[in-house]
């Protein structure tokens, strides 16, 4: 199973890996602005280095917090995003019975 993972909660760094079959692989990206141009580059990154496509992605976890408030969303917002596109889980919960933001 290859599960992505998003935590852009810390103010000043924003986190994304990949977690193959328990094992986990991360990039780190130390930024205070931008995180919504860099935290998807990020992604790109880690799936370009274990020569992996979105579509390889069974499953995506996102930190929820605590955090700030702005950050927290640009994870949520990617995690989201990506989730409904790929039609796959995100923090355990499937596409089809989510009916509220997984951050509540």
């Amino acid at each position: 199973m290859k599960v992505l993972t998003i935590d852009t909660s810390d103010n000043k760094e924003i986190v994304v890996g990949i977690v193959i079959d328990g094992k986990e692989y991360s990039e780190k990206d130390v930024t205070s602005r931008q995180k919504p141009q860099v935290t998807l580059p990020l992604v790109e990154v880690i799936l370009g280095k274990k020569k992996l496509s979105l579509s390889d992605i069974d499953a995506i976890t996102v930190n929820v917090g605590p955090g700030s408030y702005t950050g927290l969303r640009v994870g949520v917002a990617i995690a989201n995003t990506l989730g409904f596109l790929l039609q796959i889980p995100i923090n355990g919960k499937p596409v089809g019975e989510r009916t509220d933001p997984i951050y509540t």
